[in-house]
């Protein structure tokens, strides 16, 4: 198989599975955290997988989006189960893949902590402490590395902050840097203008500038780290124009135009996005509003103003990375 790195030289887009906790509740697995999937329902985390692979994707994340301690412990797990259900993840990853027998890559997914962190919120009283972030993404991060994945995807990070502590830490594995915020849709009052941030207030603009700054990294730029910027996710409520596909083109035309700003070249840019608003059905169950079709369509428009790593997030089943998969092949 191409090594990862030579495979974003390419010109051909990369498709990236669907999501993963929504397929776990389409199978009835409920738990107090997605990660202990990889103990208690290890076929099923397989069969995720192969499902997705099945599909098209090229590339698939591990199941270990909320695997750090920092969420396990809410659901009476430590650091010792954090690591042994990391390299779980990935072993059921590679599992999947020699199944499958298929060239597919695995992306090492590192989610955010639950909850802000000290650097936003300004102390530890309302903020976890920047050390114990650190701390859990370093476990993380260094366990997927140890165990062999493709790239490291950091994603849903609603800091440009936690994001860059992550990456700092990444850095130091040597292995390709995926970074994808999450943002909700924002208007400016003096200029009207349209703008996504995260829940903490960061765009687009604003993650390049703090990856940059090396504020959180000995004054080191970590901008030359990162191979692939984008987002993901985006869970808006009230603005279904901003929400599902829409949000994935928006969004990554607000990132391309910062780069242009900062003159930052020669990154890959990624979009994977929730299908649609959630809503709850006359069973009172989840579904999403954008189906296979309704997303698939956006595809040539999505990659026209510059995603080249796409793929979905909440919501997005097989079924809509096969019809991406029939888009992009037709294109």
């Amino acid at each position: 198989m191409v090594d990862f790195r030579d495979r974003l030289n390419s010109e051909i887009p990369i498709l990236y599975d669907g999501g993963f906790g929504s397929q776990l509740f389409a199978r009835d697995i409920q738990l107090a955290n997605s990660a202990i999937a990889n103990e208690s329902h290890p076929d099923d985390v397989v069969g995720i997988h192969s499902d997705y692979i099945l599909a098209g994707a090229e590339a698939i994340g591990t199941n270990t989006f909320v695997v750090s301690p920092l969420h396990l412990e809410m659901a009476d797990q430590n650091e010792v189960d954090a690591e042994r259900l990391t390299r779980l993840a990935v072993q059921h990853a590679k599992s999947a893949v020699e199944k499958m027998n298929q060239p597919v890559y695995i992306s090492g997914s590192v989610g955010p902590s639950p909850g802000a962190i000290e650097a936003d919120s300004g102390d530890t009283t309302f903020g976890i402490a920047n050390k114990k972030v650190r701390e859990a993404h370093k476990l993380i991060i260094n366990t997927l590395a140890d165990e062999g994945v493709d790239f490291l995807c950091l994603e849903t990070m609603f800091s440009a902050k936690e994001a860059a502590i992550a990456v700092d830490i990444a850095r130091e594995t040597g292995l390709p840097i995926a970074v994808n915020l999450t943002y909700k849709w924002t208007k400016e009052r003096r200029t009207g203008m349209e703008i996504y941030k995260t829940d903490w207030g960061h765009s687009a603009l604003n993650l390049l500038e703090i990856l940059s700054s090396g504020e959180f990294s000995n004054g080191d730029s970590l901008v030359d780290y990162v191979d692939i910027i984008g987002l993901n996710c985006g869970a808006e409520s009230k603005h279904e124009q901003h929400t599902g596909m829409p949000y994935a083109i928006m969004g990554t035309v607000q990132l391309r135009d910062a780069c242009v700003s900062m003159n930052i070249e020669n990154k890959k840019m990624m979009a994977y996005p929730n299908a649609g608003m959630p809503i709850l059905d006359e069973d009172y169950k989840t579904i999403y509003t954008q189906t296979p079709e309704d997303m698939a369509k956006y595809v040539p428009e999505l990659l026209d103003v510059g995603a080249f790593f796409i793929g979905g997030c909440c919501g997005t089943t097989p079924k809509h990375i096969a019809a991406f998969r029939e888009r992009i092949d037709s294109l």
